[in-house]
């Protein structure tokens, strides 16, 4: 039985302003947990016991967001139906001695961070963004909103033989942005710099997280405007499509059979393995916590973990004009067509046929159309937090997301009807 979609094109309208606002992991999970906020969900603090209450709850922990709701008179033992995403996107990040320069330039040292298109980094402002450590522990979030910084290219005067044989670039030496000019690079001018942005005193900064990003704010492009380009994407997409599907299940007032959850991880693009990571304790540990404080047992939470459900939402490949020799023949997922259901059978995506079945009911439900996506057999296919989900808590996981092109480009670009069609399949899915 469908329902009335929940999300119109104003999704994505507020999709491109999360964007714009989300310039780190950072500043995603504090802008995630500001609309939990307002929808009515309280941050707990993992340092604390926590109660057995029901309604809307999160943990907060670094560039990583655990948040749940808890109908009234949920069992124990209820299952979770989870939406996992991640809240990283590939860039260039500050190192820790960042004063660099030479022959009259002064430059930012950085390290790449996954694996981004380098080119498109090149000849764009760049802003500066991220997460700063002070004295007591305590951290403070910065964004330099503006044209800061630059990669500057060679001119093709200097290299003939770039447009023949393509742009090579060296990752240490061609990378490293421009910022102002002089011969004298004093160290801790650009903390300086951000500390006085920030307003902050002198050397009170001892840490930082920081990264540049696109300052260019996306955009609808288009005849008639049914695409939007814009930054991070890959995969501030389903992490807002996350949020807004939770705390419209939250808001149903419907008798919830399951507990929703939504799940957004950092360090996605480099392998998950950390503390904020989807191969790290965070997720197993507040599932459990949650079991536990609603008066369970382990025999509850096996029950639960049992019954669970992960969407692993990520977005993935549309065909692309250029090059669909690339792409699977059969395969060809289209943007503004709906969500894709990915599929590897070695399990590069966790995705089985009944994982499929779960998917199909969701969307079903909820009117939305879904494609198919699977890799060209010739080309190696990547991967997910799906197969790092289902392998380390032991739940069905399927992993789901959007199409889009320019893939861990600096500005990606995807239809302006599919955010809001992910968020509608979401809903159905946490519902259900």
């Amino acid at each position: 039985m469908s329902e009335p979609p929940r999300f119109d094109r104003g999704h994505t309208d507020d999709l491109m302003s999360f964007l714009a606002a989300s310039p780190s992991p950072y500043h995603a999970v504090a802008n995630t947990a500001e609309r939990l906020e307002k929808a009515g969900f309280r941050q707990v603090s993992e340092t604390d016991a926590w109660d057995g209450t029901s309604g809307g709850k999160y943990v907060l922990r670094g560039g990583a967001i655990v948040a749940w709701y808890v109908p009234e008179g949920a069992a124990p033992h209820t299952p979770f139906r989870i939406v996992g995403a991640h809240t990283d996107s590939p860039n260039l990040r500050v190192k820790p001695l960042p004063d660099a320069g030479a022959h009259g330039w002064r430059q930012v040292a950085v390290e790449i961070y996954g694996g981004p298109l380098l080119n498109s980094w090149l000849d764009r402002d760049l802003g500066l963004a991220g997460r700063l450590t002070l004295r007591d522990g305590t951290t403070r979030l910065v964004n330099v909103d503006r044209p800061l910084l630059r990669v500057p290219q060679l001119a093709i005067h200097l290299d003939r033989s770039v447009s023949a044989e393509g742009l090579k670039l060296d990752k240490q030496r061609h990378l490293q942005p421009i910022w102002g000019l002089g011969d004298d690079v004093r160290d801790g001018d650009l903390i300086a710099f951000l500390e006085e942005t920030a307003g902050l005193p002198a050397d009170e900064v001892t840490g930082w997280d920081l990264m540049v990003h696109s300052v260019e704010p996306p955009a609808h492009l288009g005849r008639d405007k049914e695409l939007v380009a814009g930054p991070r994407m890959d995969n501030l997409l389903s992490v807002h499509a996350g949020v807004a599907a939770l705390t419209a299940a939250a808001a149903s007032g419907a008798a919830l059979p399951s507990i929703p959850v939504l799940a957004a991880f950092d360090h996605e693009e480099n392998g998950s393995q950390s503390d904020t990571g989807a191969d790290g304790p965070l997720l197993g540990g507040v599932l459990e916590r949650s079991v536990f404080a609603r008066g369970g047992s382990y025999e509850d939470k096996a029950r639960a973990f049992a019954g669970t459900v992960c969407l692993s939402s990520d977005t993935g490949h549309a065909v692309h004009p250029n090059y669909a020799e690339r792409h699977d023949p059969t395969h060809h997922p289209r943007v503004n067509g709906g969500p894709i259901l990915k599929v590897n059978v070695n399990n590069r995506y966790a995705t089985d046929g009944s994982g499929r079945a779960v998917w199909a009911a969701a969307c079903e439900k909820a009117n939305v159309p879904f494609q198919s996506f699977v890799s060209n057999n010739s080309m190696p296919c990547g991967t997910t937090i799906g197969p790092i989900t289902a392998a380390r808590h032991g739940i069905k996981t399927v992993d789901i997301g959007v199409a889009i092109l320019s893939m861990h480009s600096a500005r990606e670009l995807c239809g302006a009807d599919d955010p809001h069609l992910l968020a509608n399949s979401l809903v159905a899915f946490l519902e259900g």
